[in-house]
């Protein structure tokens, strides 16, 4: 025969691990509601867990590309930018020079004409060194300083390196953020290598009384001048074929970051509905043990025997 025992303290301690197990999972579902996690530590699902930080990690990897992007992006605008002043001032050389051209002016008048082209020189060194985002030179390439430097003769010298570095922007994907100067001003003429601003001094120079016939320097410096502008055109068509570049990194990595969340939302994420039910029923379970509990702990043999 056999004699099952069901002594009053096993009867309090199963009671008891019954109504802790039931407080815990309330507390865990109230946990989850409040922080939008279902995964309070890696122990709860290390599978899970090792998905979430590998997530977490590329998502921090993402923050730094973006950052590099937008400093790109910011970098090849203010080139645009000043490519577009190279454009207006090259522009008014070419004005000035094909006034200088006409035979009929006096030699007072080309040296005024000097005067500016010399001026739009300036100017054009001036812009050459222009900073970027960072403060660094924006067409020296890989210089801290200066991009270009005038000679003892008032010529433009390239200081700068012979490339611009590469901008990273994730996945194995890179833009250069901007150009070195020579990239877009340097040319050659029947040949001979020369600059912009070569060209706009030596003209400048000419009406200045530097040749003997000016307006013959003027009619040839016109050609140059349309290939330096030919060349400024092409480096801002460079420019924005990289800024549409860094754009369309900058769409993907929105995209994978989207997708990013939704993938941690279905891993780790609370389904706030779901959890919300599941803790109403496990508060009712454990209203309606507690309440059972307390009703069996109040009964006695002698209430039967009586």
């Amino acid at each position: 025969m056999t004699v099952i025992g069901n002594s009053t303290s096993a009867f309090y301690e199963r009671s008891a691990m019954d109504i802790s197990a039931l407080r815990a999972r309330a507390e865990s579902l109230q946990s989850q509601i409040g922080s939008g996690s279902k995964l309070a530590r890696s122990s709860d699902n290390p599978v899970a867990a090792s998905r979430l930080r590998s997530l977490a990690r590329t998502s921090q990897l993402s923050s730094v590309d973006a950052s590099n992007a937008n400093l790109a992006s910011n970098d090849l605008r203010l080139a645009d930018t000043a490519l577009s002043s190279f454009a207006e001032y090259v522009t008014r050389a070419k004005e000035l020079t094909t006034q200088a051209a006409n035979g009929t002016l006096s030699a007072s008048q080309r040296a005024n004409i000097g005067t500016e082209l010399l001026q739009i020189h300036g100017d054009l060194v001036a812009l050459a060194n222009s900073k970027d985002s960072k403060g660094q030179s924006l067409f020296g390439g890989q210089t801290s300083g200066q991009a270009y430097t005038l000679d003892v003769s008032g010529n433009a010298v390239y200081s700068g390196t012979a490339s611009t570095s590469d901008m990273p922007l994730g996945d194995g994907q890179s833009v250069k953020p901007s150009l070195t100067g020579p990239e877009f001003l340097n040319f050659s003429v029947v040949g001979s290598p020369t600059n912009l601003m070569a060209v706009i001094k030596g003209l400048g120079d000419a009406l200045k009384g530097g040749v003997a016939d000016p307006a013959a320097a003027a009619r040839a410096g016109l050609d140059s001048l349309n290939q330096g502008l030919d060349t400024i055109t092409t480096g801002q068509t460079l420019v924005g074929a990289r800024m549409a570049w860094v754009d369309l990194t900058n769409e993907r990595r929105t995209t994978l970051s989207e997708l990013r969340s939704g993938e941690e939302a279905d891993i780790g994420g609370t389904d706030i509905a779901a959890t919300i039910a599941g803790l109403q029923q496990t508060m009712l379970v454990l209203e309606a043990s507690q309440a059972s509990f307390a009703k069996l702990a109040s009964l006695s043999l002698f209430d039967l025997i009586r």
